[in-house]
């Protein structure tokens, strides 16, 4: 079984790596973003908090960075969709 997992046609292969190279949409990039970024927000907050002992001062600089790198992310996402290398 795992032989003929190893041993792929070159139709096959090719086929997937078409779907594969299609399947990424800008909007699933967006979903991956915001996801993310909750994440990140949730431990940039409390980091934050933590440091200056002031919850308007950790919910600014949160917000903030939640949506810098929201954008970053997004951009960079996409950039790495349009790269061959690795699918």
């Amino acid at each position: 079984m795992i032989a003929d997992q190893l041993i792929l046609d070159k139709n096959a292969t090719k086929s997937k790596f078409d779907d594969d190279k299609k399947s990424e949409k800008p909007i699933r990039s967006i979903a991956k973003a915001l996801s993310w970024r909750v994440i990140g927000t949730l431990d940039t907050l409390i980091v934050s908090y933590i440091l200056t002992g002031e919850i308007v001062i950790a919910a600014s600089i949160a917000s903030v960075d939640f949506l810098t790198k929201m954008v970053l992310y997004f951009f960079h996402e996409r950039i790495w969709n349009g790269i061959k290398w690795g699918k």
